[in-house]
């Protein structure tokens, strides 16, 4: 794996540790793709740091996890800001 590869990966991770960011969020910091965030934090990741590759996974399920709920409050803020 290339030397720059790997410091993204890092990079994203902190990222995503520090801000509870989803990979959405974090793609657009990074600006790569959603399926780059993805790859390198599931693939990479536990190959360069098992115990970091933990802490972003519990992250990730959590966001996962609550993704129906931001997905209702942003569907209501639209509705309820274009019918002003």
């Amino acid at each position: 794996m290339k030397d720059y590869i790997e410091e993204r990966a890092m990079e994203i991770a902190e990222y995503i540790i520090n801000q509870k960011a989803t990979v959405r969020q974090t793609a657009k910091v990074f600006g790569v793709s959603k399926s780059t965030v993805h790859k390198d934090v599931t693939e990479r990741l536990p190959k360069i740091n098992p115990l970091v590759a933990n802490q972003v996974k519990r992250i990730l399920d959590k966001n996962k996890a609550e993704r129906h709920i931001r997905g209702g409050k942003a569907t209501k803020l639209k509705y309820r800001n274009s019918h002003e």
